[in-house]
């Protein structure tokens, strides 16, 4: 069976994530998370106390950056530089920073090579914002996925409540607004839909329903 390019994107808590990796896993395919591109950026930056405003010392960064990703005990691990900082690029702290970083051009064209270098040999199910119109415009199968504000909200809060005891859903819901606003306001690589991509609204979806809807549309493909 051909193996094809997939990628999967939307704004924040429209269930990118998750999706992904379980339609990467029932094919067999790689997946590839590229907002944790810009995470590991953003910690590495971070860690170097190299600032956005200073673009030759952040293009040498990116470039010097060695960033894979890699099985673990069943589960995808991101390493950076052959560290594993899975666990490290999930703070909201750096959640933060990513989302400063990734709107640099120095930043954003560094990564695109690596991500287009990642999906030259088909056989991966990639996720982000910018996938469909940027790094992947001549992806096989496009999907955006959409949702509710309050329904993204609430998957976030869920995801998180754990971690930040004091975190409500109300801070969460103005944050993903001021995201989305960000995110497709931007200049470079706004988030938007490309026109060969097949909506999804996902509100009121289970996560097997939409793989499900994924997996047919494959089908269709190969």
């Amino acid at each position: 069976m051909k193996k094809i390019t997939i990628v999967i994107d939307g704004p924040a808590g429209s269930g990118k994530s998750t999706v992904s990796q379980k339609l990467a896993k029932k094919l067999g395919y790689t997946y590839l998370d590229s907002g944790a591109l810009y995470r590991s950026i953003a910690l590495k930056a971070s860690h170097k106390k190299v600032k956005s405003q200073n673009s030759q010392q952040l293009y040498r960064l990116c470039k010097n950056s060695i960033i894979a990703f890699k099985k673990k005990e069943g589960k995808q691990h991101v390493f950076l530089d052959h560290k594993d900082i899975t666990q490290k690029i999930r703070t909201r702290k750096i959640s933060l920073l990513a989302s400063l970083y990734s709107k640099l051009p120095v930043v954003r064209k560094a990564l695109l090579y690596q991500q287009q270098k990642l999906g030259k040999k088909g056989g991966m199910v990639a996720e982000g914002r910018d996938l469909g119109t940027v790094v992947f415009p001549k992806a096989e199968l496009k999907f955006f996925l959409i949702a509710s504000l309050k329904e993204r909200a609430k998957r976030r809060y869920l995801e998180l409540k754990e971690k930040f005891k004091k975190i409500s859903l109300r801070h969460i819901e103005k944050e993903i607004q001021k995201r989305d606003k960000e995110d497709s306001k931007r200049a470079l690589a706004p988030l938007k839909k490309a026109k060969d991509a097949i909506s999804l609204d996902t509100t009121s979806l289970t996560i097997d329903q939409v793989v499900s809807r994924m997996y047919k549309e494959f089908l269709k493909r190969v």
